[in-house]
């Protein structure tokens, strides 16, 4: 199971904000502004897999993506390595817990501007 991890590490962040404007920039977007909120085995990109795992958020959306990202002299190239889709093939883990990240306080703040909120819950999922 990945570990996901909110904190980007610092040798990470040129990367990151690389993939991040990359990403904003292609028609992937559909024209929102993601931010990153999250990052899937942060220490094996470490450790040099290549690959960068990327929860992004924007607009009503969350969405992991993977990333190959390269330095060539002071600027980067960047290639989406997944097509939005669960690279094994299978479902996503479902959450008990609101996911970490932009949505985590959001039932709370909703429920302090009304008298019931209600949630739709299926399979588990958010």
């Amino acid at each position: 199971m990945p570990h996901v991890s909110e904190t980007i590490p610092e040798a990470l962040q040129p990367q990151v904000e690389a993939a991040l404007a990359w990403f904003n920039a292609s028609a992937e977007a559909a024209e929102e502004s993601f931010k990153v909120t999250g990052i899937l085995d942060a220490e094996q990109t470490l450790n040099g897999s290549g690959e960068l795992q990327l929860i992004l958020c924007g607009g009503d959306r969350c969405e992991q993506r993977s990333f190959r990202v390269n330095s060539t002299g002071e600027a980067w190239t960047v290639e989406l390595t997944d097509s939005g889709r669960n690279p094994q093939g299978t479902e996503p883990q479902a959450e008990l817990d609101p996911p970490p990240g932009p949505r985590l306080h959001w039932l709370d703040d909703k429920l302090s501007q009304h008298a019931f909120v209600v949630l739709l819950f299926y399979r588990g999922f958010w």
